[in-house]
């Protein structure tokens, strides 16, 4: 099948999206839970990386005390 590149603009809400994909074909469902699972990857990777930021500063609190220097001291 040949597509052409035209952009459109809708807006659809859960439902109506839901409804769309029961109608498509196995194989483009297959394709659009790929999409969606790189998708969902992407994100959580990226929040990794935020959560970790967010976490340094208040960590560091811990980290600076003179009994966490005391702790590591014989490593």
């Amino acid at each position: 099948m040949k597509t052409a590149n035209i952009n459109i603009n809708l807006t659809l809400n859960f439902k109506q999206v839901l409804e769309i994909v029961k109608k498509l074909p196995y194989k483009e469902k297959l394709k659009l839970t790929a999409v969606l699972n790189n998708e969902i990857k992407q994100k959580h990777g990226s929040d990794k990386i935020l959560t970790h930021f967010a976490s340094e500063k208040v960590l560091a609190k811990d980290w600076l005390l003179p009994e966490e220097d005391e702790a590591w001291k014989d490593l």
